[in-house]
C-alpha cells in the first residue's frame, strides 16, 4: 500500500497498487500561494518561510499522522518504508511491531560534519556548524511532536515519545535505517555516517523506458537535431506566463529546438515556432536520452533522471534542495546553475543553454557520469537493504 496525498490516488490505483488516504491539504497550501516557497532561498528566507509553514502545518500534520495510522491499521503492513515528512511512520511501525526504514532523496536527517543540511547556507565554518544545521532541522520537527504524541496516546495506545525520538530514532532510542536514493558518484557518502545510513544509487522505474510516445512527439524528435528539454514540474512560480515567455525566448535565441513540458505548474504556450513542441508529461527515463540537454528546477528526481541519461544539465532553482543539486552539477562539470527563477532572465538562460549544448567537455563529463550511474543498480541495492532488514527482524 502507498499512503500519500489524495491527488495521486488514481495514478496509484491505475498501476495496480493499493492506496492509503492522506489529506491533500499540504499540497493545496503550495498550490494556493506559490510565493510561500518561492521566497525560501537564503538564510533569512529559509527561517521566515519555515516559521510561517510551521504555524500552518501543525494541524495538517496531525491529520496526516491520523490518516496514515488509519490506513496502516487496516492494511497491516510487514514493513513501513517512509519519507521524512511521514511523521507518524516510526510510531506506526512500533505499534504494529514491524521494521521501519527511512527513505530519503536528500540527506536532510543524516547529520555529518562534511556539509550542512541541504537548504541551509554553506558558510564553510567547519564541522561544528554543519552538525548544528542538522540539529536546527530536528528542532523544527519537534514543533510537531505534540500532535504526534496525541495520536500515539489516543489512537495507538502508546506512551509519549522521549526527546529527539520518533522520526529517525525509535522509542527505545535505537536508530532507524536510512536509505538515501542518491548516486555516490553525484554526492560522496559522508565518512562519518553510521553503517545503517546507506547510499543506494538512484532508483529508476524501468517500465518508463518502455514508454510509447504520441505521434506528435515521435515525429518532432525525428524531424531534426535532438531538442533541449525544459520543464519545471509544479515549480513555475507565481508568474507562469512570464516564465513561459522567458523559456520560449531563451530557446529561440539559443537557436536550438526545444521541448517544453507544461507540467502541473500552469505553463501555457501558444503560437510557438516549429522549432518548439509542448508536452504535458512524458517519463523522463524515456525522453531524456533522446534530448541534447535538460533544463529544470533541480528537484532530486529530475536531476537524477537527467544525470542518469548522461545529458548536460541546466538547473534554475526554486526552493529547498534545488540550489544544492545545481552546485553539484557545476562541481561535477556536467552542467550549469543559473539564477533563481524570480531573478532569471531570458539572456542568462539562453547563454546557459548555448554553453551546455556546445561545450564538448561538459558533454563528455555528462556522458561519463551517466554511464557510472547506470551501472549502480540502485533499485537492487534498495531491495537488498529491505530484505536484510526484514531478515534481521525474524
Amino acid at each position: 500500500m502507498i499512503c500519500t496525498s489524495s491527488r495521486f490516488e488514481s495514478e496509484i490505483v491505475g498501476n495496480g497498487l493499493e492506496y492509503g488516504y492522506i489529506t491533500n491539504e499540504a499540497l493545496e497550501i503550495i498550490d494556493s500561494d506559490k510565493t510561500v516557497l518561492e521566497d525560501s532561498l537564503g538564510i533569512i528566507g529559509f527561517v521566515r518561510i519555515s516559521l510561517k509553514l510551521m504555524r500552518i502545518a501543525k494541524p495538517i500534520n496531525k491529520r496526516m499522522i491520523k490518516n496514515a495510522w488509519d490506513a496502516a491499521r487496516e492494511f497491516q503492513p510487514d514493513l513501513v518504508l517512509y519519507h521524512p515528512k511521514a511523521l507518524g511512520a516510526v510510531s506506526i511501525a512500533e505499534k504494529l511491531a514491524v521494521p521501519a526504514i527511512l527513505m530519503s532523496l536528500i540527506p536532510m536527517l543524516a547529520p555529518t560534519r562534511e556539509f550542512p543540511v541541504i537548504g541551509m547556507p554553506n558558510l564553510k565554518l567547519g564541522g561544528w556548524y554543519n552538525l548544528l544545521t542538522y540539529k536546527l532541522v530536528l528542532m523544527g520537527y519537534r514543533s510537531f511532536m505534540n500532535g504526534l504524541n496525541d495520536v500515539r496516546m489516543t489512537e495507538m495506545g502508546l506512551p509519549t515519545l522521549p526527546k529527539y525520538t520518533g522520526l529517525t530514532v525509535k522509542f527505545d532510542k535505537t536508530p532507524v535505517p536510512n536509505i538515501h536514493a542518491i548516486s555516490p558518484h553525484v554526492l560522496n557518502r559522508p565518512s562519518d555516517w553510521p553503517s545503517i545510513y546507506t547510499m543506494s544509487g538512484y532508483i529508476v522505474e524501468q517500465q518508463e523506458e518502455q514508454y510509447s510516445p504520441s505521434r506528435a512527439l515521435e515525429d518532432f524528435l525525428a524531424a531534426g537535431e535532438p531538442p533541449v528539454y525544459v520543464g519545471f514540474g509544479s515549480m513555475s512560480g507565481s508568474n507562469p506566463e512570464r516564465l513561459t515567455n522567458l523559456i520560449v525566448d531563451a530557446l529561440v535565441n539559443a537557436n536550438v529546438r526545444g521541448i517544453i513540458a507544461t507540467g502541473w505548474g500552469g505553463l501555457e504556450t501558444t503560437d510557438l515556432p516549429n522549432s518548439l513542441l509542448t508536452i504535458d508529461s512524458v517519463p523522463h527515463a524515456w525522453l531524456f536520452p533522446r534530448v541534447a540537454a535538460v533544463v529544470h528546477h533541480g528537484g532530486a528526481g529530475t536531476t537524477a533522471a537527467g544525470l542518469r541519461a548522461g545529458r548536460p544539465t541546466v538547473i534554475c532553482p526554486f526552493m529547498g534542495d534545488q540550489p544544492f543539486w545545481g552546485d553539484q552539477v557545476v562541481k561535477l562539470g556536467v552542467g550549469l546553475r543559473v539564477s533563481p527563477q524570480k531573478k532569471l532572465t531570458s539572456e542568462e538562460l539562453s547563454n546557459a543553454i548555448s554553453k551546455v549544448t556546445t561545450n564538448q567537455d561538459i558533454e563528455k563529463s555528462a556522458t561519463l557520469l551517466g554511464r557510472k550511474i547506470q551501472s549502480e543498480g540502485g533499485l537492487a541495492n534498495v531491495i537488498n537493504t529491505i530484505e536484510q532488514t526484514m531478515r534481521a527482524k525474524q
